[in-house]
């Protein structure tokens, strides 16, 4: 189940909504239209995801015997390649 994240939409706010809340709730569940506690109207907000990466497959050393290509940016427009096949810069700079 996600965490979905609620803000005040309006202009009076009681302790719980004023800087907004996390709730669990399921996909099927329908978002909260007011705040609980004092009727405010309310807003879901659209937050990161928190993926996991313990996978040992996602780790750099295996990303290029999965066969994927990890770059990673030296500067502005420059990436360099970190992991995998292709070419070792990236480069928008002519």
């Amino acid at each position: 189940m996600p965490i979905y994240e609620y803000q005040s939409a309006g202009k009076e706010n009681c302790e719980h909504c004023a800087d907004g809340f996390e709730i669990l709730q399921k996909l099927t569940d329908e978002p909260f239209t007011e705040c609980l506690n004092c009727g405010n109207p309310l807003k879901r907000v659209i937050s990161a995801p928190n993926v996991g990466t313990s996978n040992e497959s996602l780790k750099t050393e295996n990303l290029g015997k999965k066969g994927f290509t990890q770059y990673k940016k030296v500067e502005k427009g420059v990436y360099k390649k970190t992991a995998g096949k292709g070419p070792d810069f990236i480069s928008g700079k002519e």
